[in-house]
This record gives structure tokens, C-alpha cells and sequence, in this order.
């Protein structure tokens, strides 16, 4: 069973994703908070698994509250869920630690499968979201930064693996490009993941563009 807290500071909103999960035996809402710090309490306190979490919110905002939840070390996965689809806002709530984004305007379904894709432990990063990152890189490229600790780790497989996933490639579009098996792409992002010590392959993006071993339109 997958726990869930909304979080949405709409009382409306959250009795409309409310209705919506509690017709999946496998989503159980377990809370839900009207504010950023609320947010933080339930977490704290109910351990859910996913955090459905609203960005503009009173108190304290959807980011700064994922920021605080992943510093303090928080199991919960959180998915982005707002009505302003704005480049700051995607790039922001993903460096914050967020496992997904998605627009209040998607349909149910989608919801339902974005909580069970993050719970899962898997990132829900749509191509178009990729783009925005790329984007965000390309209007504000990074400066001379030293590689990241733990890139020495790396094999040159692996390097080109991470290299690929920054540019928005799927597991099967990797393999295909590298003449590799899906599974055997899927072991390497796994050991890429712990040796830089990311959560999720959302992190490893924002990572490799950051630390400068990527850039828009290839590898450094």
C-alpha cells in the first residue's frame, strides 16, 4: 500500500486528488496539510511514502519545504503538483529534491500514475521537463565548476551512460545508442546513483549539468 499526504493549500483541491486516490485499492491518503509547514509535521509524523506537494503555499512554499525534507533525510518522495508551469519552478523543485512535476491540470490517471512511479522509486521525469533543464543550462551555463566528488569512481561506461541520461535519454534509447542490453543500462544508472549517492535519476540530471560535466549539446 502506497501512503500518501496532500498537500495544497485549496481545501477543494485536495478533496478532488482525495476522491481520486481513494478509488485505487492500492493509494491510501493518510493526511493532509494546508500549508508548507504542516507538510513538514505530517512527514514527519506519518511517514508517507509520497508527498503530493502543491509549490505556492502559505507559511512556507511546496520548495522550500522539499528542500527541508530531503536535509532532514526524509524517505518520502516528493511529487511536484502545481497549476504554474514556469521553468524556475521545474528547475527548482527537481535541484530541491522533488522525484517528480506534474500540472494540476492532468488528468487522474496521470496522478495515480505519477504517485506509483515515484513511490516505486523511479523519477518521473518527462522528456519535456529534460528540456527545461536543458534550457535552463543554456540561458544560464554553469561556470568552470570542479568535477563532482565521486565522478572519479566512475567507469567510462558509466560516465557515458550518465552523459546520456543528462541529454533526456530513455533506458532503451541508451542501450540502443551504445549497442547494450536495457537491463544491463538499468544496472549501470543503479551503480551511478550510489556511487554519487543521488536519490533518483531526476537528481542525476540536474548533477551532471551542474557540475559542468555536461552541457547543452554534449559532453564537456
Amino acid at each position: 500500500m502506497t501512503r500518501v499526504v496532500l498537500a495544497d493549500d485549496q481545501a477543494l483541491v485536495r478533496q478532488g486528488f482525495r476522491l481520486i486516490l481513494e478509488l485505487e485499492s492500492d493509494i491510501e491518503v493518510v493526511g493532509e496539510a494546508a500549508d508548507g509547514r504542516e507538510a513538514l509535521r505530517l512527514t514527519r509524523e506519518l511517514d508517507p511514502d509520497v508527498v503530493v506537494m502543491d509549490i505556492r503555499m502559505p507559511e512556507l512554499d511546496g520548495i522550500e519545504a522539499t528542500r527541508r525534507l530531503h536535509a532532514a533525510g526524509s524517505r518520502a518522495r516528493v511529487l511536484i503538483l502545481t497549476t504554474f508551469d514556469l521553468n524556475e519552478y521545474v528547475y527548482e523543485a527537481l535541484r530541491a529534491g522533488a522525484s517528480g512535476f506534474l500540472l494540476k491540470d492532468a488528468p487522474g490517471d496521470q496522478l495515480v500514475n505519477a504517485i506509483r512511479t515515484v513511490a516505486s522509486g523511479e523519477a518521473l521525469l518527462a522528456p519535456t521537463l529534460t528540456r527545461r533543464l536543458i534550457e535552463h543550462f543554456l540561458d544560464q551555463p554553469p561556470s568552470d565548476a570542479a568535477p563532482p566528488r565521486g565522478l572519479d569512481g566512475l567507469t567510462q561506461r558509466e560516465i557515458e551512460v550518465l552523459t546520456l541520461v543528462a541529454q533526456g535519454l530513455s533506458n532503451s534509447e541508451i542501450a540502443a545508442a551504445l549497442f547494450l542490453g536495457e537491463a544491463t543500462i538499468k544496472t549501470h544508472v543503479g551503480r551511478i546513483l550510489q556511487k554519487l549517492d543521488l536519490r533518483d535519476r531526476v537528481q542525476a540530471v540536474v548533477h551532471a549539468y551542474e557540475s559542468g560535466l555536461v552541457h547543452p549539446g554534449g559532453p564537456r
